[in-house]
C-alpha cells in the first residue's frame, strides 16, 4: 500500500465537524477527497459508515427512496459522489434540523456548480463547503499550510521552512503533475494515468452534465484550452479549433470549471480604472494535465519549449489558489490588463490592499518589471507590497515595497 500524503485540509475538516452537521468537499476526481476523508474517519474511531454513489444500487436507492437510504446508512456517514443523488439534500436537511449533531454528514462531490445549486436550495446555512484541488507543492514537500501573502515578516518566517528547488526540479514537478496517484507512485506511468483520466472520468462526467457529446471534438477542445493556458479566454478561437459553435464552446468551458479541471481569473476593475479589459484568463489546477494534453514529452522539453513561461505562470497561480483553498479560505485574485497593453499577471486583494504580482521565468529579475505596478495607484484601495515571483534561489527584495519571491516558496 502506498504511503498516504497528509493533506493541509485535514485540520479544517475536523474543526468544522465540531460545529457543522454537514460538510461537503468538492473537487476534481482523483484529487484525493475520499482518501483523505476515509483516513480521517479511521482516526475518529466512531464507526463512520462509508457509501459511494458510484455504486449503481446505492445510487438508485438514494435517488428513488432517500428516506430509506438514510435509514440504511445512519449518521455519522461519509457519502461519496453525492452529486448523483441531489434528492438526498432535502432529507439530509430534515435530519440535520431534527438532530443538530455536528459532523453527522461528510460528503464528496466532483461537480462543483451543479452541486452548489442543490446545496443552496436545501442546505443553505447548514453545510460547510470546501474545495479540494490536486496536491499543492507545499503538501508534496511536507511544508505547513500558509495562504500566500506578500507580508514581509510572514515571508521571512517561512523562508527557512522549505528547501530551495532548482528550475529543472520545478519543471519536473510541474510536468509530472499533482494528482495524488502520480505523486505517491501508485500509478507510475504518467501517460497511462492521464490517458485513462480523460477517457474514464472526464468523458463520463461530461456526458452526465451535457447529455451526448462528441468525445473526439471534446478532446480537441480540452487540448486547445490547455495550449492557451495563462492566456485570455477566446471562445471563438477554441470553437474554431474544435469545430464546434461558440455556444458549445462556452458550455464546455463551464463544464471544465464545474468538474474542477480549470478556473478563470477575472480582470480587476473599478469605476476609476475604466480602460481595463473584461475578458478572463484561463488556468488549470494541474499543470501535469496541461503538459500531457499539449504533448511535452519530458520536463526538459517543457522547460525549453515555447510554453515554458505560460506553464510556470499557471503553476504559480494555481499554487496561490491552492494555498487559500487548503486553509478553507476564498482567494481574491485578479489580473490587470488595459487597452494600453499595460499588464499585471496577478493582483492579490485583502485587508483593503491590492498586492501586484509579476511572474517571470528568470533567476535574476530586473526591477523595471515592477514599474507597471503603478497603474493600480488610481484604485480606491491601498497599494500593498508587490512581488516578482521567479526562479531565484532565495527570498530577497528590490526595496521595501517590491519583493523577490521564489516560486517554490508559494
Amino acid at each position: 500500500m502506498m504511503e498516504y500524503i497528509r493533506r493541509h485540509m485535514e485540520g479544517r475538516i475536523l474543526e468544522l465537524s465540531k460545529s457543522y452537521s454537514a460538510i461537503l468537499l468538492t473537487g476534481p476526481r482523483q484529487a484525493g477527497k475520499t482518501t483523505m476523508l476515509r483516513e480521517l474517519a479511521e482516526k475518529e474511531k466512531i464507526g463512520r459508515q462509508y457509501v459511494t454513489l458510484d455504486d449503481l444500487n446505492e445510487r438508485d436507492i438514494a435517488k428513488n427512496d432517500p428516506a430509506l437510504f438514510l435509514q440504511l446508512h445512519k449518521p455519522p456517514v461519509l457519502i461519496d459522489e453525492v452529486q448523483y443523488a441531489p434528492e438526498l439534500f432535502t432529507y439530509i436537511k430534515i435530519y440535520v434540523d431534527e438532530h443538530h449533531h455536528p459532523g453527522d454528514f461528510w460528503m464528496t462531490g466532483s461537480q462543483i456548480f451543479r452541486l452548489m445549486r442543490g446545496v443552496q436550495e436545501s442546505l443553505a446555512g447548514r453545510v460547510a463547503l470546501l474545495h479540494m484541488s490536486p496536491l499543492s507543492h507545499r503538501e508534496i514537500v511536507g511544508a505547513p499550510c500558509v495562504p500566500f501573502t506578500t507580508d514581509l515578516d510572514r515571508l521571512l518566517a517561512q523562508r527557512d521552512q522549505m528547501q530551495p528547488v532548482s528550475t529543472p526540479e520545478l519543471f519536473a514537478r510541474l510536468w509530472r503533475g499533482s494528482m495524488p496517484g502520480l505523486v505517491s507512485g501508485q500509478t507510475p506511468d504518467r501517460n497511462v494515468f492521464y490517458s485513462s483520466y480523460l477517457s474514464t472520468y472526464m468523458e463520463c462526467d461530461v456526458r452526465d452534465l451535457s447529455g451526448s457529446v462528441d468525445a473526439l471534438k471534446f478532446n480537441r477542445f480540452v487540448t486547445a484550452v490547455a495550449a492557451r493556458t495563462s492566456q485570455l479566454l477566446n471562445y471563438n478561437a477554441l470553437a474554431e479549433e474544435a469545430d464546434i459553435d461558440i455556444q458549445t464552446s462556452k458550455a464546455w468551458i463551464n463544464i471544465l470549471e464545474t468538474l474542477g479541471i480549470i478556473f478563470l481569473l477575472h480582470p480587476y476593475s473599478n469605476n476609476v480604472l475604466k480602460r481595463t479589459i473584461k475578458t478572463p484568463k484561463v488556468y488549470f489546477y494541474d499543470t501535469g494535465l496541461v503538459c500531457y494534453l499539449t504533448h511535452w514529452s519530458s520536463p526538459e522539453v517543457a522547460e525549453s519549449g515555447a510554453m515554458s513561461g505560460a506553464l510556470l505562470e499557471n503553476f504559480a497561480v494555481s499554487e496561490i489558489v491552492k494555498s487559500y483553498q487548503n486553509a478553507g479560505l476564498e482567494p481574491y485574485l485578479y489580473f490587470y490588463r488595459d487597452r494600453d497593453a499595460k499588464e499585471i499577471d496577478v493582483i492579490l486583494e485583502g485587508d483593503g490592499k491590492l498586492c501586484p504580482l509579476e511572474i517571470k521565468k528568470t533567476a535574476t529579475p530586473d526591477q523595471r518589471l515592477t514599474r507597471v505596478f503603478g497603474v493600480i495607484d488610481k484604485s480606491p484601495l491601498q497599494h500593498g507590497t508587490g512581488a516578482v515571483l521567479c526562479m531565484a534561489d532565495k527570498f530577497s527584495a528590490f526595496d521595501s515595497d517590491n519583493l523577490i519571491v521564489p516560486i517554490w516558496m508559494i
